[in-house]
């Protein structure tokens, strides 16, 4: 038997993580889980960067993306879904139902609608009405707050959850709406395995959230895993995977990205490129939320 442990990107996530968790310490599946923290950021209005809640399109359309992975062989995706607001269940009804990997656009929608997964509108009134004042070109960028446990909210948190079960298996999820006002038909790294997720259970698993055009040029959650497949910590992986974005995209200081390392024992780092990324935890001492560490620049807060 196993320790069961959740970890998951940003503060919001420690909801979803109180939900699942009964279900998971009683000895649910890690995929129930993860799938279950997900869907619960998917349905609050007040996350503005994944589901209901999230910031559309330039044309003030909004697409979700997301991601469930077992294992290479065992993972499911779906990409610029504009009718369906559970996106996390539908990538698990991908992974368990095809033999494919991602369905994009309206035939993700169209296998949503066979599925019977119900329609509904997922632009918020509050993100429509901020959408209207970029239009306009009436949003000025206030400086960045941070909250008792360090936080630093960015417009581009995307939620990842990885999750062990009483039985050792572990599972992940990832979920978003994307850059808020990104350029229509954009997909970033949430939904590709690899990228925003990645789970192998001869190794362990990663997740990444932030800058999603950074995270796909180095193909960070897979690389973390391969550091630790050759030996490295989570901690080791996790500082790899932020030097090579540093090295390669030199990021500024709006360009944040945060990561998460679980190795197969349980063992588990988290890292950032700037102060402000936390991370959700739920295990046998309760539920919380917990800075990140390493930082590769701890002087430098995200400034949006």
């Amino acid at each position: 038997m196993a320790d069961p442990l959740m970890l998951a990107t940003w503060s919001f996530s420690a909801r979803g993580c109180a939900k699942a968790w009964p279900g998971l310490a009683g000895g649910g599946s890690s995929l129930d889980a993860v799938c279950a923290a997900a869907r619960e950021a998917e349905e609050d209005p007040t996350v503005d960067s994944v589901g209901f809640g999230g910031f559309p399109d330039a044309n003030g359309a909004v697409s979700l993306d997301a991601c469930v992975m077992l294992a290479p062989e065992r993972c499911g995706a779906v990409c610029a879904v504009t009718r369906h607001l559970h996106v996390t269940d539908l990538a698990r009804r991908v992974m368990e139902g095809t033999n494919y990997v991602m369905l994009a656009g309206e035939g993700a929608d169209a296998f949503a609608d066979r599925l019977g997964f119900g329609s509904s509108p997922l632009l918020s009134a509050d993100a429509e009405a901020k959408w209207q004042q970029w239009r306009a070109g009436k949003i000025v960028p206030a400086p960045p707050a941070r909250s008792s446990i360090g936080e630093v909210h960015v417009p581009h948190d995307t939620i990842g959850v990885l999750a062990i079960d009483c039985n050792g298996v572990m599972a992940g999820a990832c979920s978003t709406s994307g850059l808020p006002y990104k350029m229509a038909g954009r997909v970033g790294d949430s939904p590709i395995p690899g990228h925003g997720l990645y789970v192998d259970p001869e190794v362990g698993g990663a997740v990444a959230t932030g800058n999603g055009e950074l995270i796909m040029g180095v193909s960070g959650s897979f690389l973390a895993v391969e550091c630790m497949r050759r030996g490295s910590t989570p901690l080791e992986a996790v500082r790899e995977v932020l030097q090579r974005i540093e090295r390669r995209f030199h990021p500024a200081a709006d360009q944040q990205i945060g990561v998460i390392a679980l190795a197969k024992n349980g063992a588990w780092s988290s890292g950032a490129l700037h102060a402000g990324f936390v991370v959700s935890v739920a295990d046998g001492s309760g539920i919380r939320t917990v800075p990140c560490e390493p930082i590769l620049h701890p002087s430098r807060e995200t400034i949006l």
